[in-house]
């Protein structure tokens, strides 16, 4: 059991091309299937797409294409980022699969047998863009809360999961497990949720309005809810079933990967479908955090998505892989520009991995004849080096199984810099002056093991640049990511080494390129406009500032409490530059009140506040005359 690893990323919606966030999830998810390998554990990783729903239906409509025929275009979209992004998956399930369908359909018949499943009458709001129901209190100023836009309402009659009876079940649960949820604060998260009364959930949608889904074995005149469809592809894809060995091996060591905008249903929704089937719980669910672009989630509507093949097409696909990993800490949100992406490229890779790389196998090249020297009496600043390599190993391993990519990356660029620095001090070039042939192999063979060290463990970050310099040292990938080269002594003496090109040429930062948004002239002039109904999603409403304070250690951030009329919130916003604190109470201002919930800096802001910048000076958008806080901007 403890030997393996089962690792999923969600079932992404096939609506558009992926974006950074889909890359994310799965990059991650392949980092850490790759690191379970190298530590000698069997792994499994799954990833695929979900495609039943009313939005797919509605856009293959406008196309005047069958719902299957738009989806097998799509899902080709995700197809080629992976391999392109060189994800190593070994399962890539589709829910209109046979193999998926035929146990939703199983599965579906057997809760409805034993009384799990009801049909009652229902009214309520309904976003057919999120394709669920909602309760009056549950809805953002009349709109859905989770994508801001016009909610109708409907009477229907419907199926219902009995998802209500297990809310005490399911809260123990979550209690007595404190791995099974993560990280803490997305546990509690739920657990705060699970304090109002659970209903049971909605699980069909009547053919009538939509029929792109499965069908009730039950009621032909239903199809499944797309998410009671979609989470099961979890086990329908290992076998439950179908191959009982297969789906007992792995089913006990799953991993859910997911987005935080995910994880009600994931750490509500699915816990109780496996618990109303008898089927045991996923060992974790980890939620992680959003990709900003400044401090704002990326969205299409916003017209600040990163598109991820843009990105390895300009500086390399490992070269994104690692950036992703190393800046955003799970669980946490993380922001990305350009300019954040080279300059952790710079210093990490160029300058320190990679400067390593090139002056090593250079001094080897030309100071030993392109072959590893052996090693005299080692001193102890040598050992240090071998003792912090062999630590690292274990180190790595306990930070990648609490999911602390980029902890684990700092480590192994501690000991690169170590290594750096071990040069820098023993001076191989006047050892080789002074033909002092015994100490000068000694420091090149310690420094080349620790860098076999270090390399090793980043292949899971940068499995293609980690091949190539495997190469340099005459190896293949196979034996260098091989438990046994994580011990020391395995580079041998007389092994030959071939410096070649630098493995990561540095960006020159005044040439950083603007080909990330590749629009022709008309496109960039269409993309300036967009529709009402865009607009109308927005909700801007006047605030009155209550408090204002600084954050520590964010020179250009002030933390406010606004009072909104009906409720009063805390928002973060980058004007210390420009206004004390002072300044600020008392004034009305106006604020976008539907932005979701942002941590910048690790302070939690609900909304955004509107500002102009007029000859370098931010000036606040304020409210003229007597207002009342809380009124609309319209």
């Amino acid at each position: 059991m403890k030997n393996r690893f089962y690792i999923t990323t969600p079932i992404y919606y096939v609506n558009d091309k992926p974006h950074i966030g889909h890359a994310y999830t799965t990059v991650a998810a392949d980092v850490l299937v790759r690191y379970n390998r190298i530590f000698g554990r069997e792994a499994f990783f799954l990833t695929g797409t979900d495609e039943h729903g009313q939005k797919l239906q509605d856009t293959a409509t406008s196309r005047g294409i069958p719902p299957k025929e738009y989806c097998d275009e799509i899902v080709t979209r995700f197809l080629d980022t992976w391999k392109r992004l060189n994800i190593s998956y070994d399962d890539f399930i589709r829910t209109t699969q046979q193999r998926h369908i035929e146990v939703v359909l199983h599965i579906l018949g057997k809760l409805y047998d034993e009384g799990e499943i009801y049909k009652s009458s229902y009214e309520g709001w309904y976003c057919k863009y999120e394709e669920r129901f909602w309760t009056e209190k549950d809805l953002a100023d009349g709109n859905c809360p989770d994508c801001g836009r016009p909610v109708s309402r409907i009477s229907e009659d419907n199926y219902f999961f009995k998802m209500s009876k297990y809310q005490d079940w399911l809260i123990d649960y979550i209690e007595s497990n404190p791995n099974f949820i993560r990280p803490e604060h997305r546990k509690n998260e739920i657990l705060g949720y699970l304090k109002k009364k659970l209903g049971d959930l909605c699980i069909s949608r009547p053919k009538s309005r939509l029929s792109w889904g499965i069908g009730l074995p039950f009621d032909r005149d239903y199809v499944c809810y797309v998410w009671f469809d979609a989470l099961i592809n979890y086990i329908s894809a290992i076998g439950y079933l179908s191959d009982e060995n297969k789906f007992n091996k792995w089913w006990p060591n799953a991993v859910h990967l997911i987005g935080k905008d995910i994880l009600t249903t994931h750490a509500v929704y699915w816990p109780i479908m496996l618990k109303a089937m008898g089927i045991p719980m996923p060992k974790t669910i980890f939620a992680h955090g959003w990709w900003l672009k400044d401090d704002t989630k990326m969205s299409k509507s916003l017209g600040n998505v990163v598109n991820p093949l843009d990105l390895a097409e300009l500086y390399g696909v490992d070269a994104f892989r690692y950036f992703l990993m190393r800046e955003m800490t799970m669980g946490q949100d993380s922001s990305y520009s350009e300019q954040s992406f080279v300059s952790r490229y710079n210093s990490d890779l160029a300058n320190d991995f990679g400067n390593l790389i090139s002056r090593l196998t250079k001094m080897i090249s030309s100071y030993e004849n392109g072959k590893l020297p052996k090693v005299s009496e080692m001193e102890s600043q040598d050992k240090e080096i071998k003792q912090k390599s062999i630590e690292l190993q274990k180190k790595v391993k306990s930070l990648v199984d609490e999911f602390k990519i980029n902890s684990a990356i700092e480590e192994i660029l501690q000991l690169i810099r170590m290594l750096n620095r071990y040069i820098e001090k023993n001076r191989p070039w006047d050892l080789y002056k002074s033909e002092n042939r015994e100490r000068l192999g000694t420091i090149l063979y310690t420094a080349s093991e620790g860098l076999k060290s270090a390399a090793r463990l980043l292949y899971p970050i940068m499995p293609g640049k980690i091949e190539e310099f495997s190469k340099i040292f005459n190896s293949q990938i196979e034996e260098l990511i091989s438990e046994r080269a994580a011990d020391w002594g395995w580079l041998l003496p007389g092994m030959e080494v071939k410096p070649g090109k630098a493995l990561f040429p540095r960006i020159d930062v005044s040439k950083i390129s603007k080909q990330l948004t590749k629009a022709t002239p008309e496109e960039r002039k269409t993309a300036e406009f967009i529709d009402l109904s865009d607009f109308a999603k927005l909700k801007f409403r006047v605030a009155k500032i209550l408090s204002a304070e600084a954050i520590a250690g964010a020179d250009k951030l002030l933390k406010l409490q606004i009072d909104l009329g009906s409720e009063k919130r805390q928002i973060v916003a980058g004007i210390a530059e420009h206004y004390t604190p002072e300044d600020l109470i008392g004034k009305s201002i106006i604020v976008l009140t539907n932005l979701k919930p942002a941590k910048i800096r690790g302070v939690e802001s609900n909304g955004m506040l509107l500002a102009a910048k007029n000859k370098g000076e931010m000036v606040l958008l304020t409210a003229d005359g007597d207002i009342s806080p809380g009124s609309k901007i319209s």
